[in-house]
């Protein structure tokens, strides 16, 4: 038989933020009930990072809000000061989890296993004192006169304040299916569209996807529009060749500008494949050849031969031209391809390969101070729920933990 049940505080999602929140509300002596409704907690903890778990990034609290854009950044200020980069290590280090910083600046547990992560936070959890519960969904969540009635299979339970914690629709596998948008929008709040971050590009050129599982460690990419004159976002890092277009780090952080258009068509990633030399420079380098060498030995010191190969054949040049036979125009089109190899895109591989979701739950409803609700209160909103996504390399994971951090604070 059901019966109704009683919280102070019902925390819904039991991933980095809903965990971190449950934890300093209950550490704060209040009553708390984490419900999740996966079979196991912090699934996309378990996942992120090839299964390692990026932490957050090495750097202090105010380069990494400056990383976000400009309305998040500012947004973050309170959570990021109630909780940065440097206290989130101090803290996994004295419950025994060491880190280590890499040279992109993300930090790791040191064993590369995001379960140590998670079972860090799960001991965090029990001696806190909050109580979780596996494998219950919510159905609705509504107003009461005296704070929520949150429904599930179990039965209703009567909430002074709920947190929603819920994450957003990337990989939906994890259990993000967007539910917190509906039960937010219910509540009275206004949902910024959701679409992909952080997620793979698909490219119509096929002669890319035949170099699938080819690594470029250091090009710039820039995404670039036919109506516009300036890029539309550009950055510089590794690239991954897929056998469906591009991944890596760059093109993971340029990605949300392709998803914030209607339709990718249209849309161009331009590689420039030797960003640390100029195109002055490699014409030089060009017309010094000896004339009996071929053009492409010179071109396989700098790239792999399998990406020579497809630019001279796309530039319409015989791999065995020699110096002396190549002509002007054949010059400055493998100039051009060094330089800006345009690929045309036809867009993403979606929520499903996203590591994090653009859009959500409109920040100026949301009090950044303590994350309530402007709309709501007594209900309050954290991690990636929220209108909040920065680039890769453990941005998006603290600020998950900092506004859950905040919210338990304040509830």
């Amino acid at each position: 038989m059901k019966s109704d049940r009683f919280a102070e505080v019902v925390v819904i999602g039991a991933g980095a933020a809903g965990l971190f929140a449950a934890v300093r509300a209950a550490e704060r002596g209040k009553r708390v009930l984490v419900l999740e409704k996966n079979t196991k907690p912090g699934v996309k903890i378990l996942m992120s990072g090839g299964t390692r778990c990026n932490l957050t990034q090495a750097t202090d609290r105010r380069a990494l809000g400056d990383a976000f854009p400009r309305d998040q950044s500012r947004f973050l200020r309170s959570p990021l000061a109630a909780l940065g980069p440097e206290e989130l290590v101090d803290m996994f280090h004295r419950e025994g989890l060491r880190t280590k910083v890499e040279s992109t600046g993300k930090v790791f547990p040191t064993s590369d296993r995001a379960l140590d992560v998670q079972r860090t936070l799960l001991t965090m959890l029990q001696r806190s004192g909050a109580k979780l519960e596996l494998s219950t969904p919510v159905f609705t969540i509504d107003r009461s006169a005296d704070g929520f009635v949150v429904d599930t299979p179990g039965g209703a339970i009567h909430a002074s304040q709920v947190i929603i914690a819920t994450g957003g629709q990337s990989y939906p596998g994890c259990g993000t299916t967007g539910d917190g948008y509906v039960w937010a929008k219910s509540l009275g709040h206004s949902i910024v569209p959701p679409r992909p971050a952080l997620v793979p590009l698909k490219t119509k050129n096929e002669w890319t996807h035949e170099l699938s599982g080819l690594t470029l460690p250091d090009i710039r990419v820039s995404i670039v529009s036919p109506d516009e004159k300036k890029p539309l976002a550009s950055d510089r890092g590794s690239v991954l060749f897929t056998h469906v277009g591009l991944s890596g780090p760059v093109v993971l952080d340029v990605s949300r500008e392709v998803t914030a258009r209607p339709r990718a068509a249209g849309l161009l990633a331009e590689c420039d494949l030797l960003p640390d030399v100029r195109r002055e420079h490699l014409v030089e380098q060009l017309q010094s050849l000896n004339g009996r060498r071929q053009v492409r030995g010179l071109v396989e010191t700098w790239l792999p031969n399998r990406l020579v190969e497809s630019l001279f054949h796309e530039s319409n040049i015989p791999l065995e031209r020699t110096a002396a036979e190549l002509s002007k125009a054949e010059r400055l089109r493998l100039v051009e391809s060094l330089k800006a190899t345009r690929l045309e895109l036809t867009g993403t591989l979606g929520f499903a390969k996203a590591e994090v979701t653009a859009g959500g739950v409109a920040l100026d409803e949301v009090n950044s101070s303590n994350l309530e609700s402007k709309c709501s209160p007594g209900l309050f909103l954290v991690g990636e729920v929220l209108d909040i996504d920065g680039p890769i390399g453990g941005y998006n994971f603290q600020a998950a933990f900092s506004t859950g951090w905040l919210a338990g604070e304040s509830v």
